[in-house]
């Protein structure tokens, strides 16, 4: 299997990343496995999508993480122009929020790029096509409203100082679009004098998503890994953990200091999967992370959800095989049927 993992850029990937776990798994394989960058895609006048690609030490197997990115990233590794159609799979695992400030320009090029990919038959995972409809969080807004906490989109002062009132004070404000915890604000009964820069803060760079608070936040949220529509497991053992940040800051995500623990997937968990997996399969995410708090989803992660290290951690085991199981059936299957089956399809079969 030939593969490509797109990502924001090469040379900031880190060894702990999801992203090198599954290369460096996808790799000892004996797959031809390659990291490319989003600005080191190219259309060339044939119309050929192009890119300028690194891969590790072909004939070597890896152990380190860190020695196998180290030989991706520096002159031990191959450098390569390689053509995107000779693929079978290309993972795009860009986040397009890491660019909004500086590189505005990236944000939607992986998307439009993988676009391309998958009209020359590659398999593209997610599909291209509706992650460009997940750039900003309007696209969890399409989910059952069940499972979703109450939710204001504004930039209206007004409409969200009086949403914040009628949650009684308490309520979550983040931006519309971001990941990763940035510019979420935690209300509480005594931020009153704080709101108006809040908000001044948040609509600077667009709209405001306002949400209810939930009791069960104060614990943290859970991360569940869902692929083809269903949670990930191995032996029995859930790809899901949570996450809790012990500094007192509100936001548990990864990137803004919260910290993995065990967590047990109950029947709550099991039937929110259930209610998001129809659209799930419907739009291609082969691979995603809900982050749940109690029996609501707060976000649908579909672009590069993250923590399959420290999940794994937690149970000894090692997740990443089981989606290089599922991306070589997907090549099979595409064989198998000629090229008739669509990469919507595939991205969930």
């Amino acid at each position: 299997m030939k593969i490509a993992f797109v990502v924001n850029d090469v040379t900031t990937e880190h060894a702990q990343y999801t992203t090198t776990r599954l290369a460096m798994a996808a790799h000892n394989r004996e797959h031809e496995v390659w990291l490319i960058g989003v600005g080191d895609l190219a259309q060339d006048p044939d119309g050929a999508v192009r890119g300028h690609a690194r891969g590790a030490v072909a004939d070597k197997s890896y152990r380190s993480l860190t020695t196998f990115l180290s030989h991706v990233q520096e002159s031990e590794g191959r450098e390569e122009r390689i053509e995107v159609s000779d693929l079978d799979v290309l993972m795009l695992r860009n986040d397009p929020a890491d660019d909004a400030m500086d590189r505005p320009w990236a944000q939607t090029s992986g998307v439009l790029f993988g676009q391309l990919a998958a009209a020359s038959g590659v398999i593209v995972v997610n599909d291209p096509v509706h992650l460009a409809d997940a750039i900003n969080k309007t696209y969890f807004q399409h989910f059952p409203e069940e499972v979703r906490p109450q939710t204001l989109i504004s930039r209206d002062e007004d409409d969200i100082k009086k949403f914040i009132a009628d949650q009684g004070g308490r309520a979550v404000l983040k931006p519309l679009q971001g990941s990763g915890g940035q510019g979420v604000f935690v209300l509480g009964g005594d931020d009153s004098m704080n709101v108006n820069q809040i908000i001044e803060t948040i609509t600077r760079d667009g709209f405001v998503v306002a949400q209810e608070y939930l009791e069960e936040a104060s614990e943290g949220d859970i991360r569940v890994f869902v692929m083809n529509g269903v949670p990930l497991q191995v032996d029995g053992k859930y790809a899901a953990f949570r996450r809790v940040n012990d500094s007192g800051d509100p936001r548990s995500n990864m990137h803004a200091g919260g910290k993995a623990k065990p967590v047990k997937v109950d029947d709550t968990m099991l039937r929110l999967v259930d209610a998001v997996r129809p659209k799930l399969i419907k739009d291609g995410m082969f691979l995603v992370g809900l982050d749940v708090v109690g029996s609501k989803l707060m976000e649908v992660n579909v672009f590069s959800p993250g923590g399959i290290g420290s999940v794994g951690n937690l149970h000894e085991v090692d997740f990443a095989p089981p989606i290089i199981d599922a991306l070589e059936r997907k090549v099979a299957l595409q064989q198998s049927y000629g090229r008739t089956l669509t990469n919507v399809a595939l991205a969930t079969l």
